[in-house]
């Protein structure tokens, strides 16, 4: 309690909650235009931040990214088109209630949903991270290379319905991050005579490059036009809302649960939350029929999901280095520029920024009812803005923003390569997350094998030889050959299905 005490007024200064508030007004509007997802926010957000104290700084992440994801049903339940990826798993459903004329249920019960399951996840990290850190503190080399060879392969095995397209994204990223020297013997890599590239590609342009570029591009070289707006009839947004939260509580808690648990995992994130918390409702409903045709049912899974998924996502983030999905693979970069190297040394030497980031998640997810509320009176408003009209602000952002970070013009060329390079990997197939977890990880799983190896001579078999290590091994080798063991289980099985 005392580390909550210190932190409280560094929460509540004047200065902070303006920074709250005005991050909340903007994930909220990052979020309700489609194809600007809360991951873009967070990018857009990243030079501001450097010139904040820490506090500030995580703190309009943090708003910003619940406002985003919660902000991305706006334009799904009157368009049609998921504002954010978090968003599409109930889309259609979304939807269906608004043709019925019941759009402002289906925006209230995202919204109230949004809120019990963000605040789910925070109670989790506040009381979860802090058991780990003493379970953190015993880790060596082996254990963080095991744990970061795990996170890169649930980021390559979730990547879409085609794990080797999310492979393959996941070396580019591991690739990228070789660039620069050798941090054993100070060999320079694929520098090319570069100068510059031998501190390596800066994590900072690149993430702006492949999330806010690529979106740019992405808009600019589209032929569909524009959805129009439909003139949907928003009335009392929380009319009969306690209702359907009673009536399906334990959707409810189910999702929150879900969201928490997935978003722990490293490489997931809100999206595949709402995916399988709606798939779970469906599955245990006792009205799967209605499922598609206008049911709040599975919105208030997915919806609780969402939120909850951002605090478990912390989890592994605050506790091991390793990012829950790819916001807080940018949140590490900022922890790191703001000389708070994650990990359980900063609960050590610095807890009072670390229970500030707790509170700030309280104090987001409460101000997302009143700044929610605000968003879906007026999101009809909103959603009329053209995209062709923002992209040349964002695009000022992001070059601006990457020149800040070291006043200089060739990180601008790192985020134009590899703005290019996300382009042309996601209009071939290829999910762009992967490459920048690789990009987070690389350098962490590089120095912790290089490492380990030279205290073990050699030896392979030491990284089974510590209990917590050999546990860590054993599941992620087990991840790795799980395909191959159920191909040949299923094949196996149809042989004698049809010896029968």
């Amino acid at each position: 309690m005392e580390h909550f005490a210190t932190a409280l007024p560094l929460v509540l200064d004047p200065y902070v909650l303006t920074v709250i508030v005005l991050s909340g007004l903007f994930g909220l509007f990052m979020g309700a235009i489609p194809g600007l997802s809360a991951t873009m926010a967070t990018a857009l957000l990243v030079p501001v931040t450097f010139f904040m104290p820490p506090v500030p700084a995580l703190a309009a992440i943090v708003t910003a990214t619940a406002m985003a994801i919660f902000a991305g049903d706006l334009p799904g339940a009157l368009l049609r088109i998921p504002g954010t990826p978090a968003s599409a798993a109930y889309t259609d459903e979304a939807f269906a209630l608004t043709r019925k004329g019941k759009a402002e249920l289906a925006l209230g019960t995202g919204l109230a949903s949004a809120v019990v399951g963000g605040l789910f996840g925070t109670l989790v990290l506040v009381f979860a991270a802090p058991v780990l850190v003493q379970v953190a503190k015993n880790f060596s080399s082996y254990e963080y290379f095991w744990l970061a060879c795990l996170g890169l392969t649930c980021a390559a095995f979730i990547a879409g319905a085609d794990p080797v397209k999310g492979a393959i994204s996941l070396l580019i990223g591991l690739l990228i991050a070789t660039v620069g020297l050798d941090p054993m013997s100070g060999q320079a890599r694929f520098t090319f005579g570069s100068v510059e590239l031998m501190g390596g590609v800066h994590f900072i342009p690149a993430m702006i490059g492949m999330f806010a570029l690529a979106e740019v591009l992405r808009v600019v070289t589209t032929t569909t036009p524009p959805p129009e707006v439909p003139q949907a009839r928003i009335g009392n947004v929380f009319s009969g809302i306690g209702g359907v939260l009673s009536k399906y509580r334990k959707n409810l808690l189910r999702g929150s649960v879900i969201g928490t648990f997935v978003g722990a995992l490293p490489g997931a994130g809100s999206d595949i939350a709402a995916w399988i918390s709606y798939a779970v409702s469906k599955k245990f409903s006792r009205e799967p029929e209605k499922f598609g045709t206008g049911h709040p049912e599975g919105l208030v899974a997915a919806g609780a999901s969402n939120n909850a998924a951002l605090g478990g996502s912390w989890v592994p983030a605050l506790v091991f280095g390793i990012p829950g999905d790819s916001i807080t693979a940018i949140v590490i970069g900022v922890l790191y520029v703001k000389g708070m190297n994650p990990g359980p040394t900063v609960f050590l030497n610095q807890p009072e920024l670390i229970y500030a980031i707790f509170i700030t998640f309280f104090l987001a997810n409460l101000m997302l009812l009143p700044l929610g509320f605000v968003a879906i009176r007026g999101s009809r408003q909103l959603l009329r803005i053209h995209r062709l009209v923002l992209m040349p602000v964002i695009l000022m952002f992001c070059v601006v923003g990457t020149f800040a970070i070291n006043n200089s013009v060739f990180g601008i060329g790192i985020l134009l390569v590899l703005g290019l390079v996300a382009y042309l990997m996601e209009d071939n197939g290829f999910p762009v997350a992967p490459a920048i977890l690789g990009l987070v990880l690389g350098p962490l799983l590089e120095d912790a094998f290089m490492t380990s190896m030279i205290k073990g001579d050699g030896n392979l078999m030491a990284f089974f030889e510590r209990p917590i290590a050999a546990g860590l091994g054993i599941v992620t080798v087990a991840i790795w050959f799980s395909p191959v063991v159920m191909r040949v289980w299923r094949s196996r099985r149809a042989e004698a299905g049809s010896a029968k």
